[in-house]
C-alpha cells in the first residue's frame, strides 16, 4: 500500500489483473494493454502518462498514438509545454504533474576549473555530442572542463566518446555511473547541459532545479515546460556555437550566472514531492470518484 492509501502493481503489459484503474505509460507502447484493459472494463477509468516520443515523434506517424489518447479518461503530461502538443480535441482530458524530486544536499563546488556535467545516455534523441562539439569554439582562456554521464547505447556512440575523451583536453566521458554517484557529479557542477532534441520533461532538469544547479539547455518544447519561457539559459538545438557563447558567459559574466541560478531557484516548487502527491490524489480522486 502506498503513501496515498491505494495499492500497485507494476507489469510491462497489462495482466488481466482485476484493477480499479489502469495507468499507462508510453501511448504507442502501452496501446494493446489500454485497448484490452478498455474492452475487458470498459466502465473503469485509464490514465495515459503521455511521453516525449509519443508527443513529438510518434503521434505524427503511428496511429495508436491517437487512439490511446481518445480511448484514455485522463492524459498526464509532465510539464506544461506539453499541453499545446495535445490535438485541441482532447486537451481537456490533460493534466501537468510536475515530476517531484527529493534530493539530499545542495550545489557543493570544488577545484578551480569552471564543473559542466551532461548526464544522459548516448543516443541520436539527446544530440549527445553538441557539448564536445562546442569546446573547440570556446575562448583559450576558460577553465570549463566536461564530464558527460551516461551509457553509449551502440558502439559507434562509444567510439565517439571515446574519440572525444582521447583527443579533447577538457571533456571527460564517464560512461554509466549508479543514480547516487550521478547526483553526486551532478551537485558538485557548477552547471549542467541538457542538449536532447526531445524530451517529455527530463528528470535529470527536475534534479538540477532540485541541487539549484543553473541549466543551459536545448531550446525545445520539454525543457522549456520545466525551466519557462523566460529562461535565459537556451540554445537553438544541434548549434554548438550558441552553446559556446552560453557556456562562457556562464563561466565570465556573474551576474548572467546569477541570473540561471535565480531563475532555477523559482522553479523548485513545481517539483515538491507534496506537489505531486496531491496532483495525483486529486486525479485519482476524480477518476475513481471516491
Amino acid at each position: 500500500m502506498g503513501k496515498l492509501g491505494y495499492g500497485a502493481v507494476v507489469t510491462e503489459t497489462w495482466s488481466g489483473g482485476d484493477a480499479a484503474i489502469l495507468v499507462a505509460l508510453h501511448a504507442y507502447r502501452s496501446h494493446s494493454s489500454i485497448m484490452e484493459f478498455h474492452q475487458q472494463h470498459p466502465d473503469r477509468p485509464i490514465a495515459l502518462v503521455l511521453t516525449g516520443t509519443d508527443l513529438y515523434r510518434d503521434m505524427a506517424t503511428h496511429h495508436e498514438v491517437l487512439h490511446s489518447m481518445e480511448v484514455a479518461d485522463q492524459l498526464i503530461v509532465l510539464q506544461s509545454s506539453a499541453l499545446d502538443s495535445i490535438p485541441t480535441h482532447l486537451r481537456h482530458k490533460a493534466l501537468v504533474i510536475y515530476q517531484s524530486v527529493l534530493v539530499d544536499g545542495s550545489q557543493v563546488i570544488s577545484g578551480l576549473d569552471f564543473q559542466v556535467t551532461v548526464i544522459g545516455h548516448l543516443r541520436e534523441e539527446k544530440d549527445p555530442f553538441c557539448i564536445a562539439r562546442s569546446l573547440s569554439l570556446m575562448p583559450p582562456d576558460s577553465k570549463i572542463h566536461i564530464r558527460h554521464l551516461g551509457k553509449a547505447m551502440n558502439a559507434q556512440m562509444e567510439l565517439t566518446a571515446r574519440e572525444y575523451s582521447e583527443n579533447l583536453e577538457h571533456y571527460q566521458w564517464i560512461g554509466e555511473v549508479s543514480h547516487a554517484d550521478t547526483l553526486r557529479a551532478l551537485s558538485q557542477s557548477h552547471l549542467m547541459v541538457i542538449s536532447s532534441r526531445m524530451e517529455g520533461g527530463a528528470h535529470v532538469v527536475s534534479e538540477a532545479i532540485a541541487l539549484g544547479i543553473p541549466v543551459i539547455a536545448s531550446d525545445i518544447p520539454g525543457n522549456r515546460g520545466l525551466l519557462g519561457d523566460d529562461y535565459p539559459g537556451y540554445y537553438p538545438l544541434g548549434d554548438e556555437a550558441k552553446l559556446a557563447r552560453l557556456l562562457y558567459q556562464s563561466e565570465t559574466m556573474p551576474d548572467f550566472y546569477a541570473s540561471l541560478k535565480k531563475h532555477i531557484s523559482t522553479r523548485k516548487d513545481l517539483i515538491s514531492p507534496e506537489r505531486e502527491m496531491h496532483s495525483i490524489q486529486d486525479m485519482l480522486i476524480k477518476l475513481m470518484k471516491v
